[in-house]
């Protein structure tokens, strides 16, 4: 006879989600380098050694290895054996790259949600809103994250799942790439809020070309700040 929990849930069950609640140590030495990477708490060209992060994440050496291999294959890191991990800058050709493939996907993505507009303001309404209060609150990791979900909003209207998910795959690259340029360029986040309150505008407009114009400036506005920061 299985006998209850606690909470009137079969022991075994309970205990297995238990553990699938609990991260793994590789998945915590994971996830705390890929924030520090992205917030800038190691910057690009840093080099880091794994007694480090298993220090600072209270964790044995193993885990964070795999930690490690995991963020170089996504290119985040370089390993040196012995050394310990390399994080890497931000290149001129991957800013570059970035922003190619932000226009492709984005401006295909703008053009293809026009006639379903009404649907997105609530969701881009949202997040600028986010956007503003994370801003009042100096909050610069939430200004991010939220600056991100604004435009992924509008990818993931276009109605394409192949090229949201494309999306998505540069969204580690482009906060960490937002993250340096909101630092070292404090005016940048306003000029971010109003060309996204444009953009916002422009769905009541009943001109698509003014539309797709404003989404283009404001790509070509981020590849001019992030190129600066070279």
């Amino acid at each position: 006879m299985t006998h209850p929990s606690p909470a009137g849930q079969p022991a075994p069950v309970a205990a297995a989600s238990a553990r699938a609640a609990t991260p793994s140590a590789a998945e915590r030495a994971y996830r705390y380098l890929k924030g520090a990477i992205l917030e800038q708490v190691y910057p690009g060209g840093l080099l880091v050694s794994e007694g480090e992060i298993a220090e600072a994440t209270g964790v044995s050496r193993t885990p964070v290895r795999e930690a490690l291999l995991r963020l170089e294959a996504e290119g985040l890191v370089k390993l040196y054996p012995k050394r310990g991990a390399l994080i890497r800058p931000v290149s001129a050709r991957e800013i570059t790259d970035v922003i190619e493939a932000r226009r492709l996907v984005e401006l295909h993505a703008a053009e293809r949600v026009w006639p379903r507009r009404a649907e997105l303001k609530a969701d881009l309404g949202r997040w600028l809103a986010e956007m503003r209060t994370a801003h009042a609150a100096g909050d610069l990791t939430a200004l991010m994250a939220a600056d991100r979900a604004f435009h992924a909003a509008v990818v993931d209207a276009a109605g394409n799942e192949i090229l949201a998910e494309l999306y998505q795959r540069l969204r580690d690259r482009q906060l960490r790439m937002g993250e340096a340029s909101f630092r070292l360029s404090p005016g940048w986040a306003e000029v971010a809020l109003t060309e996204h309150a444009a953009q916002l505008a422009l769905l009541d407009d009943e001109d698509p070309e003014r539309w797709l114009a404003a989404v283009a400036a404001h790509i070509d506005t981020a590849a001019t700040m992030l190129r600066t920061l070279r």
